[in-house]
């Protein structure tokens, strides 16, 4: 029995990324429906789906919501049995849906699947998040070439939020995207509910494309900084991680962070973030006691060498 896929892309203006996005999938070589959620835009995004892509379901945000939100109202409009969670700006290969998509036909039990996705430099851009004990995540791979792929990385929790495949089924289950998070953080937190709950995850290297990055909210902007930090204070609070065994290591990690961002930036953007953050995060509804997916092998000081230069190859242990 064939599954059905719905490609759900959250965007907020940025046209020319959208339609170069719309234009990939077209080329795909399996079929879907593709359900656009325009987050409030500033330009004309709506008037150009409307005149040029009939094919797309196109839902139209009346307020700015942000991404968890954005891709909730997209999931909840389809029905397809898999859902492709895909930021605009993403390149996919024509076979990306397809590889990305098969694994899912012979495991019940999969949840999740994450594609590997390049740098426009041609280096790995991510092969989808690994977590420590403190449930800070990882882009696994990032920076990396082809030829690491061979070495161990730290242990595979989910899907990268730029291209994501869930099974419906596994998020009827344990919920949709936290909309507590305006951005930054919510795949991760999903990727944690889904392991909990006993779904699996597996990465598929054969379904490739490309991740423009930082499209949005620009990369490493204040702006940027400050919804990453929002999202780590969150997921701080709503895991119970400042209650449990981890505390001093996460308070340690977050201090260093702080002041090598203020340092950096001269703001105090990363900082305010996660206070924000933290005080949100007590809305958060209760989180799971564990997770085994957590990569408990990734010690404090790799975690803070992951945080600033992303790959570099694993000691062997």
């Amino acid at each position: 029995m064939s599954l059905t896929v719905d490609v759900v892309v959250p965007v907020y203006g940025n046209w020319a990324l959208t339609k170069d996005c719309l234009d990939h999938l077209r080329r795909q070589s399996t079929a879907h429906r593709v359900i656009v959620v325009d987050d409030a835009g500033p330009d004309d995004t709506v008037a150009q789906i409307t005149a040029g892509y009939p094919e797309v379901t196109l839902i139209v945000l009346e307020r700015n919501s942000g991404f968890a939100a954005a891709c909730n109202h997209g999931i909840t409009a389809g029905t397809g049995d898999i859902v492709v969670l895909l930021n605009n700006d993403v390149q996919a290969d024509a076979t990306l849906l397809e590889l990305l998509i098969a694994p899912f036909a012979n495991n019940p039990e999969l949840g999740s699947a994450a594609p590997l996705l390049f740098q426009p430099d041609g280096t790995i851009d991510a092969v989808g998040l690994c977590a420590d004990p403190t449930v800070a995540g990882y882009v696994r791979y990032h920076g990396a070439t082809l030829a690491d792929l061979t070495i161990p990385e730290p242990t595979l929790l989910g899907p990268y939020g730029a291209v994501a495949a869930y099974r419906r089924r596994a998020l009827d289950a344990v919920g949709l995207l936290d909309e507590g998070i305006f951005m930054y953080g919510e795949e991760l937190d999903l990727a944690l509910r889904l392991n909990a709950a006993g779904w699996h995850t597996t990465a598929v290297t054969d379904a490739r494309g490309v991740h423009l990055g930082g499209a949005t909210s620009g990369r490493g902007s204040a702006r940027q900084r400050e919804r990453a930090g929002f999202g780590r204070g969150y997921l701080l609070r709503a895991w119970g991680i400042m209650r449990g065994r981890h505390s001093l290591r996460a308070l340690t990690t977050e201090l260093i962070v702080c002041g090598g961002d203020l340092l950096l930036s001269r703001d105090l953007a990363a900082t305010s973030g996660r206070l924000a953050g933290w005080r949100a995060g007590r809305n958060a509804s209760t989180r799971p006691s564990r997770a085994p997916g957590i990569d408990r092998s990734i010690g404090l000081i790799e975690s803070l060498q992951l945080r600033v230069g992303g790959y570099r190859r694993r000691p062997q242990r």
